[in-house]
């Protein structure tokens, strides 16, 4: 079986994959002050309720954002799985072209989802993956990773709201049904909620005029993005999973 790890800035989502099917996932919070012990007690509970057992791990990938946490997470595979964990990153094959000016400041998970939307997708390709930032990526006609956007995610944006207006007060990440609203609460979750779905169509928008292609697909993945994709027209498609999917087809293209 193989363990995946997708390592963001709030959370990571950690899934098992036996014979090219995802079997099991989980979300949890990153914590970059968790030791590899307490992040082994935590995923063996994970794993001890699904009835797995961790010496069934086979190998071991990882596609994080957050520096400060792989030295407890690469710990906790050699500890508790007795695996060394491959390391998406400079050094590790993806088959990916990437024409950013800096290949090395393109974050793992862009690759990673970059990976994943071409085998499933084809291209070109437009991706749009809702974390902690909002990120749209660019794939060529040619199937070349070209670059993107970068926005603060709406969890940081409500988040901002909340703490810098003395008077407003925090609001669940939830559709009011309408912008002319009759409570502090909903008129926040529509500006919140449908001001961020403008920002996605802007920039879905700009980004298809810049590119000139044809026929271009825009595929939505992360936390958040059934809720904004219920709301444009702009995204074809949501898939959760893709990053996962991502990483299990770049662990294969490094097998030994």
């Amino acid at each position: 079986m193989l363990l995946v790890f997708d390592v963001g800035n709030t959370n990571m989502v950690l899934g098992i994959y036996k014979n090219n099917e995802l079997i099991k996932y989980w979300r949890i919070n990153t914590d970059k002050d968790k030791t590899s012990d307490e992040y082994g007690i935590l995923i063996n509970n994970l794993f001890q309720y699904e009835n797995i057992d961790m010496k069934a791990i086979d190998d071991v990938i990882i596609s994080s954002v957050v520096p400060n946490v792989m030295h407890s997470l690469e710990n906790f595979c050699i500890k508790y799985c007795n695996k060394q964990p491959k390391v998406v990153g400079p050094g590790i094959k993806t088959g990916l072209n990437i024409k950013y000016d800096n290949p090395k400041q393109v974050g793992a998970d862009r690759i990673v989802n970059a990976v994943a939307g071409i085998e499933k997708y084809g291209y070109p390709l437009i991706i749009v993956d809702f974390g902690t930032a909002t990120t749209f990526c660019a794939i060529s006609d040619k199937g070349e990773y070209l670059g993107g956007t970068i926005a603060p995610g709406i969890k940081i944006s409500s988040e901002a709201l909340f703490q810098r207006a003395s008077k407003l007060p925090r609001v669940e990440l939830a559709k009011p049904g309408s912008t002319v609203c009759k409570s502090t609460v909903s008129a926040m979750q529509a500006g919140i909620i449908y001001g961020y779905v403008g920002l996605v169509d802007k920039i879905i928008d700009m980004m298809k005029k810049e590119l000139n292609y044809d026929d271009i697909k825009v595929i939505a993945t992360g936390g958040l993005s059934t809720l904004i994709a219920s709301e444009t027209d702009s995204i074809d498609s949501v898939d959760r999973f893709l990053t996962l999917e991502g990483l299990k087809l770049i662990h294969d293209k490094n097998r030994e």
